[in-house]
C-alpha cells in the first residue's frame, strides 16, 4: 500500500472511531439518546470499547490469512480508541451515575462482581496504552512489550465477561461478542498448530 493510501486509511479509520462519540454528544445536547440517556450512553461507550478491543485481537490472523502488512500498521491507533472508549464508560458511570462519589464506586467495585470484572479490565487496559508509544517499545524490548500487550486478550475475555454478567435477561448480544472473541482466539492458532492439538488425545489412545 502506499503512502497515500495509508494516509487516507488513517484518516477514515479516525473518523470511523470517533463517529459514535461524536453521535452521543450530539444526542445529549439534542436529548435524543430515549428515556434514559445515562444508561445508554454506558451501554453504547462499552459496547464500543469492546468492539474496537476485539477487533485489535482479529488484526494478526487477518494479516496471517491476506499477507497485508499495513493492517498491523493500524492496530495501535483502534487499540488506543478501545481505550479511549472504555475511559468514556468508566467516566459516563463515575460521573452521571455516581456522581463522582468515590466511597460508592470503591463500594460497587468491590460489592458487584460485574463491576469488579470490568474494572479489572480497564486496569488492564491502562498499561498497554501507556507503553503504545514507539519509545515504550524501544525501552522494554519486543520481547517483553508483546508479552506486556497479551494483557489484552485477558482485557478482552473479562470484557465479555462483564457484558455477560451485566445482562439480566437477554443473552444474545453478549453470546455474540463471546463467540466472536473465541473465534478470534482460535484463529490467532495457526491452522497446523491447531489440528496437532486436536489430534493429541486421538494418537495418544491409539498408542496407549
Amino acid at each position: 500500500m502506499t503512502r497515500k493510501r495509508e494516509l487516507a486509511l488513517k484518516v477514515v479509520l479516525h473518523l470511523a472511531c470517533l463517529t459514535p462519540c461524536a453521535v452521543l454528544v450530539f444526542g445529549a445536547f439534542n436529548d435524543t439518546l430515549g428515556a434514559n440517556p445515562v444508561e445508554y450512553m454506558t451501554h453504547e461507550t462499552g459496547q464500543w470499547a469492546l468492539r474496537l478491543l476485539l477487533l485489535t485481537l482479529l488484526i494478526t490472523p487477518l494479516r496471517r490469512w491476506t499477507g497485508w502488512a499495513w493492517l498491523v500498521r493500524q492496530r495501535r491507533m483502534i487499540g488506543l480508541y478501545g481505550f479511549f472508549y472504555a475511559m468514556l464508560h468508566l467516566t459516563v458511570y463515575a460521573w452521571f451515575d455516581q456522581f463522582f462519589d468515590v466511597d460508592a464506586i470503591l463500594e460497587d467495585i468491590v460489592k458487584r462482581p460485574y463491576i469488579t470484572i470490568g474494572f479489572s479490565a480497564l486496569v488492564l487496559l491502562v498499561p498497554l496504552a501507556a507503553t503504545s508509544t514507539n519509545g515504550m517499545i524501544r525501552r522494554l524490548g519486543g520481547k517483553r512489550w508483546k508479552a506486556l500487550h497479551r494483557l489484552a486478550y485477558v482485557a478482552a475475555v473479562l470484557g465479555v465477561g462483564h457484558f455477560i454478567w451485566l445482562v439480566k435477561a437477554d443473552y444474545r448480544e453478549p453470546i455474540i461478542y463471546a463467540t466472536f472473541l473465541v473465534a478470534v482466539l482460535l484463529a490467532r492458532v495457526p491452522l497446523r498448530r491447531l489440528l496437532d492439538r486436536l489430534a493429541a488425545p486421538t494418537l495418544k489412545s491409539r498408542s496407549g
